[in-house]
């Protein structure tokens, strides 16, 4: 079956966030943030309109999964060292003898092991597979890049999504 391509890249899928880079488990990045570029390739057979997935959608799943990110300090919630801890108010984070509080409504917590570029194009990608999960996808890259010029840039191919069923309903993450 003949696969095709589409991509989705835009001026208005940025995000603004802060973070930091655990080195181990006594060790860190200072917070700092970043803006970032996002941009998704989808791959696919042609639907009965002759399309892989319509721009629009795709368009508009990314939006809501930047804003979700925008203008928040990110925090990963599965790294072996780092404790992550949420009142109502504050989130508390520690790392050895570091020790962070945020105001709860300020952060995003994300199920991964690291803030890197790389994890945040997988946690992209995976949100992007289950927003268009039973639309005849196969394949989502995501490529999120550092917006100040340096450069750089991290790419995340996902396997197969076509398996994937229709989500129920699209519940928020922290």
């Amino acid at each position: 079956m003949t696969e095709f391509q589409i991509r989705i890249a835009s001026d208005d899928l940025v995000f603004s966030a802060a973070h930091f880079i655990l080195w181990g488990s006594a060790a860190c990045e200072h917070l700092h943030g970043h803006s970032y570029r996002v941009a998704a390739e989808l791959s696919g057979p042609l639907d009965e309109h002759q399309c892989v997935v319509d721009f629009t959608v795709v368009r508009d799943a990314l939006k809501q999964i930047v804003a979700e990110l925008d203008h928040r300090v990110l925090l990963p919630t599965q790294h072996e060292a780092l404790k992550v801890s949420c009142g109502d108010r504050q989130v508390e984070v520690s790392l050895a003898d570091r020790r962070w509080s945020f105001p709860r409504d300020n952060c995003r917590l994300l199920p991964i092991a690291n803030t890197t570029t790389e994890l945040f194009a997988r946690y992209v990608g995976e949100r992007l597979q289950e927003r268009l999960a039973g639309r005849g996808v196969t394949g989502v890259s995501v490529r999120i890049e550092i917006g100040e010029g340096t450069g750089a840039s991290a790419v995340c191919c996902l396997p197969d999504s076509s398996e994937l069923k229709q989500p129920e309903a699209d519940s928020p993450r922290d």
